[in-house]
């Protein structure tokens, strides 16, 4: 939205640079009346000292209405802050406000426990670094039903072709899942990905935006993994980190007793 002021100032510009124009085809294109050319301010001295004192105040840096107001008046008391707020804002000095996108959410999709083998997978990443500072990122998959790691990614970076490929050899040792629970990354919203859903007839279930407690069993199991692995180790390459977490793996699911499993381990609720 321009201001008045604004327009003003425009009109001024254009019939500097551009002196053979009239005056009423300057103001016919910026939408402005001829007669505002002849309107005497009221207030003009008043106004050009308060502007004064703001620019000064403000100098090359960027400040919001209400520190100018408190830095004006600190250093000219004589002026109020009405004064101070109507002048900021008429003379162009407010800051640009970006206009929120409006988002649209996912509805609610609350968690629950399969009742059989690859009806429900769950996907998710993790990040952490190598002691030189270079990061990686995890993407983790396991089965709900069984709480089961299906395996592991590690790479410097993750885009949707990588997920795909990695799901793919993951489906070709357990088989293919009917559902696949995410949150809304980018990896999985992309055309890309949700292309491949479609194509291998696989349910895409999506949580709402914000909340990560209806995707609940990978965080937990995000939660082991970062205690056991990823927090408890110093990484000096990619391959180290691999090796931890193929042996972690083989633990996770064959030893580690689950509390939500009657204490068994993955490998002997599958079997059961």
């Amino acid at each position: 939205m321009v201001t008045p002021y604004q327009k003003e100032r425009c009109i001024a510009y254009l019939q500097e640079i551009k002196p053979d124009v009239s005056y009423a085809k300057v103001c016919r294109v910026m939408g402005r009346s001829r007669t505002s050319k002849y309107y005497e301010k009221r207030m003009p001295p008043k106004d050009e000292k308060l502007k004064g004192a703001i620019t000064s105040i403000l100098g090359t840096s960027r400040l919001g209405r209400k520190k100018v107001i408190v830095k004006v008046k600190r250093k000219f008391p004589e002026f109020g802050a009405s004064q101070i707020r109507r002048v900021y804002q008429k003379y162009g000095f407010s800051l640009y406000r970006r206009m929120k996108r409006k988002r649209f959410d996912n509805p609610a999709n609350p968690i629950s426990v399969p009742l059989e083998q690859n009806e429900e997978w769950a996907m998710d990443f993790m990040s952490d670094a190598l002691a030189r500072g270079s990061r990686f990122r995890t993407l983790n998959i396991i089965d709900q039903y069984n709480r089961k790691c299906l395996g592991i990614d590690i790479r410097t970076s993750m885009p949707s072709r990588a997920v795909i490929t990695f799901l793919e050899r993951v489906i070709e040792k357990h088989g293919k899942p009917k559902g696949i629970r995410t949150d809304n990354g980018s990896e999985f919203t992309s055309g890309l990905f949700q292309t491949w859903l479609h194509e291998n007839n696989i349910e895409w279930i999506k949580i709402q935006k914000g909340k990560p407690q209806q995707n609940a069993i990978i965080e937990r199991f995000n939660k082991t993994y970062r205690e056991d692995i990823l927090d408890a180790h110093l990484f000096f390459s990619q391959q180290q980190v691999k090796q931890l977490t193929a042996v972690w793996i083989e633990d996770y699911n064959n030893e580690r007793p689950h509390e939500a499993l009657n204490f068994k381990t993955p490998a002997e609720y599958e079997a059961a």
